[in-house]
């Protein structure tokens, strides 16, 4: 019913920067809160940032300060800007969103999830 397309991942070398998108399509009624998470390679999937439909923005403290995430309602999207990434930042990032969706007059809400994007930051 739902679906999170990612893009924007890629090599970029130490420093350097990228933006992720992260498009919602489907029966949406609204969204909630949208983030980003990422998994390393042997590491748990953790949380990178998060933005609520109104209010404030929660970043993981290793991206504090290079991160910006930021959300455009109309297009039901999400993004992420990195700057200044470091190779710890190499991670397949996954995009999340807790939506409502409306069938035949019924609403449900789900948490959704992208396929992932990899970004690797080597040199």
């Amino acid at each position: 019913q739902v679906q999170l397309v990612e893009s924007g991942g890629g090599l970029v070398q130490p420093g350097g920067s990228l933006r992720l998108s992260c498009a919602a399509s489907g029966s949406i009624f609204s969204i909630n809160a949208m983030g980003w998470y990422r998994q390393a390679a042997g590491k748990e999937r953790e949380l990178v940032a998060a933005i609520p439909s109104g209010g404030i923005t929660n970043y993981a403290d290793s991206v504090k300060g290079r991160f910006t995430i930021s959300r455009d309602n109309a297009k039901n999207t999400v993004y992420l800007q990195m700057n200044s990434l470091k190779p710890e930042d190499t991670a397949v990032y996954y995009c999340n969103a807790g939506v409502v969706v409306t069938h035949k007059g019924e609403y449900r809400y789900l948490e959704v999830w992208g396929q992932g994007t990899q970004v690797t930051v080597s040199s």
